[in-house]
């Protein structure tokens, strides 16, 4: 049913939101650091300077918006998913692959209603330690080499700002077109990792089912998962990376501005090279692979169907 379907595709976000967020931090910390000034060389290097600098609750910040947003998302996805598949195998039919990869464009275009807004809060807060460690390192540098301007210059201080802050000034600048910046690079990102993602991910849990009628093993739903979600999240990354710098609305030290995701890509590709459109792929990879493992789990498992047949039980 449809309310089991959403309760599991939220049940399923939450878990998997909270076991992974260290990682998702940073790998957007890696994806807006641009060349120069560089405060992090790889993801072990960026949590540590992350606990050290803003403590152990560093590593969650804007983990609030991620998890009070990530069940409306999670559950459009997954059961926008099933709404298209059922729809297109009325005949009765095997899904072709066309018609699988055509289902996940329909879930990945569903869910950018509620993904770019969650991603444009996220973004903020996540990168806002990285640039706030910048300014305190450029003013300590500058203080260093005692130049008169530079010596009187006071450390940066952080000034922390809230998902509900950043909503309201938005809304009050921009409308409600300012929590869609990005909704290009959000779809150019989105839609493609679920034409991957969801054909994948069926025809491989497809090998564990010994029977067409009968649901494949936990392990299998939990191992497809994995390797659909970090296939599709490597494949995808170089549109995460314009996204993330699209809706970054402050930047570091001499870092790029853009206009749009064309002028992004020709920054990127001529002042960074390609390999820059894989900053963050492996940490990307880290969070996709167990948070759609998990949420596969959890979907297939169907812990909203039990939760549900026991409240006509409990009520009797």
């Amino acid at each position: 049913s449809l309310p089991a379907k959403l309760i599991n595709g939220g049940i399923a976000g939450l878990i998997g939101v909270t076991c992974v967020f260290p990682i998702d931090l940073a790998k957007t910390r890696l994806q807006n650091q641009q060349n120069g000034q560089r405060m992090y060389t790889s993801l072990s290097d960026c949590l540590i300077k992350t606990i050290r600098s803003e403590g152990y609750f560093g590593m969650y910040r804007g983990a609030a918006v991620n998890l009070t947003l990530v069940t409306p998302e999670k559950a459009i996805k997954l059961a926008a998913n099933d709404f298209f598949r059922h729809h297109l195998s009325k005949d009765g039919k095997k899904l072709t692959l066309l018609r699988e990869m055509l289902a996940g464009c329909g879930a990945g275009t569903c869910q950018v209603i509620v993904t770019t807004p969650m991603e444009m809060l996220k973004i903020q807060l996540q990168d806002a330690g990285r640039i706030a460690a910048q300014k305190k390192l450029m003013a300590a540098q500058a203080q260093w080499y005692s130049s008169p301007a530079a010596a009187a210059a006071e450390p940066a201080v952080e000034t922390r700002t809230t998902a509900t802050q950043i909503t309201r000034e938005l809304l009050r600048s921009k409308g409600i077109a300012g929590l869609y910046k990005g909704l290009g690079a959000t779809l150019l990102r989105d839609v493609p990792f679920s034409i991957v993602y969801f054909p994948l991910f069926a025809n491989l849990n497809k090998l564990g089912q010994k029977d067409p009628n009968v649901k494949a093993p936990f392990y299998v739903s939990f191992l497809s998962g994995c390797v659909a979600g970090s296939t599709a999240a490597v494949a995808v990354n170089p549109c995460d990376v314009i996204k993330t710098r699209l809706q970054s609305l402050q930047r570091g030290v001499n870092e790029d501005t853009y206009s749009g995701i064309l002028d992004c890509t020709k920054k990127i590709w001529q002042r960074e090279g390609p390999t820059a459109f894989f900053k963050g792929a492996y940490c990307r990879a880290l969070v996709i692979a167990p948070l759609f493992g998990i949420a596969q789990v959890v979907y297939f498992i169907g812990i909203a169907e039990f939760l549900l047949d026991m409240l006509p039980k409990h009520r009797a």
